[in-house]
């Protein structure tokens, strides 16, 4: 299921507006996260700069990027972060979260430039995020005994 050419364009536009308005948004991103997930601000006690979570919020966005794109990794990327990262002790549903907090902070910053288009495109593309999420294991995988 590949994304609409009007909602990648939606998608890109929002994401565009937020980089030139609101900087690095990663403070504002987890900042939030850690409001909905307290738990997850423990896996961070390393990350004393905030590198790590500049570095992954600019992976997000790259991987959002490709997904709405060519998808040429973004869908097994994420299928694959999911299952790393349930090593590390950090649940599905968060990834669920973090894509929506992405979302809402990238539609907070582009304040009164967000638009209609913007709001159905990004719906459906957190859908289809959430199917990789929910089922990480790559449909293709499956071996038949032909």
């Amino acid at each position: 299921m590949r994304t609409e050419a009007a909602h990648a364009a939606a998608v890109e536009a929002s994401l565009e507006i937020a980089a030139e308005r609101g900087g690095d948004l990663s403070p504002r991103v987890y900042e939030r996260l850690f409001e909905r997930q307290p738990q997850m601000m423990a896996l961070f006690w390393r990350d004393t700069t905030d590198a790590i979570k500049g570095e992954m919020l600019a992976k997000v966005f790259e991987a959002i990027l490709d997904f709405i794109g060519e998808r040429r990794y973004a869908d097994h990327l994420i299928e694959t972060e999911v299952v790393t990262h349930e090593g590390y002790d950090v649940p599905r549903n968060v990834f669920a979260t973090f894509f929506g907090i992405v979302e809402e902070i990238v539609r907070e910053t582009c304040g009164p430039d967000w638009t209609d288009a913007m709001a159905v495109a990004w719906r459906r593309v957190l859908a289809d995020l959430d199917h990789y999420v929910a089922h990480p294991e790559p449909e293709a995988a499956s071996i038949s005994d032909d």
